[in-house]
């Protein structure tokens, strides 16, 4: 069995000695080393180089993000941020994941110790995950310009008829993705103008994590991207994304739809979870909805997916090549919930027409 490999770069002692562990203690990984800055782990990684790092962020002489982006611009590897949360840590967070780390992984400033302890089960998951990552994918790619109305005229967008405003806030487009989400989401929210269907989304992110994120989207956007709150009416030109550690689930009241934010039991592993979503889809917007399952490892979403395709909605997944991690879209594909499989760079262009159709045929459910 081929073990992967792992460089562990934190200034804590004590969380580079708990960190090798937990990580020695997994059959199938192989700690190479462990090193308190990005600069003495270079020399480590030269004589072997590790398929999975797990890097701080604040440590001396090179902070973990210019390490990232070198990495990822000289020799892209696959990397696990473990930082502290507070509100600078969390908008730094963000940012590496945009510049192309696979995953994060919170840990508190007091406690390391007990805290990476309990949190042993997730930081495997994250290494494995990591480690099959698409590094084609997870490179920072240039971001496209956003997109502006006078870019598009009504009619790529919906036919131009009296009627059709008022029906575009009837389509819903519900999205689903995990590791490698952040910047796939990027890239297809960045691509939308003003005027498309309202989407709901639920990207795999701890709590406190989803309102920068969705802020630092909003700043980024055409469109609207906000942190979904209980009762948000779902408008066109609104992206809604469920907040971590809550369900998001869609309702109908009359011709309207909106959001409710739950609690309860994490499903499929995770809190917000794609299938809760999905489902509330399948049973409220039936085929006046698009789904679509982006890169993410596990299942989350394939079983909601297949419910909304039974339903007549419109589904899409996102293809092999352009995801960082294709368990997701490979699971829905697995249970024939896919009608379509596409590009990450044609996602944004399918909403668009899928709304556009949708607008002078669909009828109410």
């Amino acid at each position: 069995m081929n073990r992967i490999k792992v460089m562990v770069v934190d200034d804590s002692a004590v969380v580079r000695q708990v960190m090798q562990g937990i990580l020695e203690a997994e059959p199938d990984m192989q700690v190479l080393g462990a090193a308190s800055d990005p600069l003495f782990a270079l020399d480590k990684m030269a004589k072997n180089w590790p398929d999975v790092i797990v890097l701080d962020i604040e440590m001396p002489r090179m902070d973990g993000l210019t390490f990232l982006r070198k990495l990822m611009s000289e020799r892209p590897t696959a990397v696990v941020i473990c930082s502290s949360l507070t509100e600078k840590g969390t908008e730094t967070a963000l940012q590496a994941m945009a510049a192309g780390a696979a995953d994060v992984i919170t840990k508190p400033r007091a406690g390391l110790k007990e805290f990476l302890q309990q949190s042993a089960a997730e930081l495997v998951h994250a290494v494995r995950g990591a480690a099959k990552a698409n590094l084609r994918a997870l490179q920072a790619r240039p971001r496209p310009p956003a997109a502006v109305p006078t870019r598009c005229s009504a009619d790529v967008i919906l036919p131009a008829s009296g009627q059709a405003m008022a029906q575009t806030t009837e389509r819903v487009v519900a999205i689903g993705t995990s590791t490698g989400g952040t910047q796939a989401l990027e890239q297809v929210l960045v691509r939308l103008p003003r005027v498309c269907p309202g989407l709901v989304i639920v990207q795999h992110m701890p709590e406190k994590f989803t309102a920068s994120f969705a802020e630092r989207l909003n700043s980024l956007c055409a469109i609207e991207v906000r942190e979904a709150r209980n009762n948000d009416r779902l408008l066109p030109g609104l992206a809604l994304i469920a907040p971590g550690g809550k369900h998001m689930v869609l309702k109908r009241s009359g011709a309207f739809y909106h959001v409710q934010v739950l609690d309860g039991p994490h499903v499929n592993r995770h809190r917000p979870s794609v299938d809760v979503l999905f489902r509330s889809v399948a049973r409220f917007a039936g085929r006046n909805a698009t789904g679509i399952i982006m890169t993410g490892m596990g299942d989350d979403g394939a079983r909601g997916l297949k419910e909304m395709f039974d339903a007549g909605a419109e589904t899409f997944a996102q293809d092999e090549a352009s995801c960082v991690v294709f368990g997701m879209p490979r699971e829905a594909l697995k249970l024939g919930g896919v009608g379509q499989v596409v590009t990450l760079d044609d996602i944004a262009l399918r909403v668009l027409e899928s709304g556009r159709r949708r607008a002078s045929a669909a009828q109410p459910t």
